[in-house]
């Protein structure tokens, strides 16, 4: 019991982490002066809100394998 209640908290986590890597590249991108910066921030952002999806996809998909 003790490791499937750890879960859900993992996840939770890793999401957070990715909502805030997320944040910080679009500040990031706002703030810097330079436009290949500003390129390569924005195309990170968008790389880590598909890994995010991706991960809500596997993790909605797992649950429901184990119901």
């Amino acid at each position: 019991m003790k490791a499937g209640s750890e879960q859900p908290k993992g996840r939770e986590c890793a999401i957070q982490e990715l909502n805030t890597a997320i944040k910080a590249t679009t500040l990031a991108e706002k703030a810097s002066p330079i436009a290949p910066a500003k390129i390569v921030f924005g195309s990170v952002g968008i790389l880590l809100a598909q890994i995010r999806v991706c991960f809500l996809h596997l993790c909605n998909d797992s649950l429901q394998a184990h119901t």
